[in-house]
């Protein structure tokens, strides 16, 4: 089995959480799945910015050794978690008095958080199948 990039880490924290929303409502979709997902405290973690914040915090405590995988991060892993923490705080903004107009159509706000949650759970997908482990992959958004 391949080892996860740290990039994948909080992909892997909001695929679950999904896959977990489904299975407590088997009658809906993903599209719908990822709605709820969008209303969690696991969303207000990641979207806060406190997922990586966390993180850094205990990397830092740790002389920067990881410690689910025993190795030292990098400072290049570091920077690009940084960017990936940026990207999430930008493009998950939650403005919840707003997530609905009144044609309960979502706001271009929602929507690019939306397809960002989605983008990431493809991420996940693809690197199950690029790594051969197939039986990760319950939401089948690539098919």
């Amino acid at each position: 089995m391949s080892e996860k990039p740290y990039v994948l880490r909080v992909a892997e924290l909001i695929y679950f959480k999904i896959i977990e929303i489904k299975k407590q409502n088997p009658e809906i979709n993903n599209m719908q799945a990822f709605e709820i997902f969008m209303s969690t405290k696991e969303y207000d973690f990641v979207s806060s910015g406190e997922f990586h914040d966390k993180w850094f915090l205990e990397l830092k405590n740790n002389k920067f050794i990881d410690k689910i995988t025993g190795k030292k991060i990098t400072n290049e892993t570091l920077k690009l978690l940084e960017v990936q923490k940026d990207s999430m705080v930008k493009l998950l903004m939650k403005i919840p008095k707003l997530y609905y107009t009144k044609s309960h159509f979502p706001l271009e706000i929602s929507q690019r958080a939306f397809d960002h949650l989605w983008r990431v759970c493809e991420s996940y997908e693809m690197w199950c199948k690029e790594t051969k482990q197939e039986n990760l992959i319950k939401l089948n958004i690539l098919d």
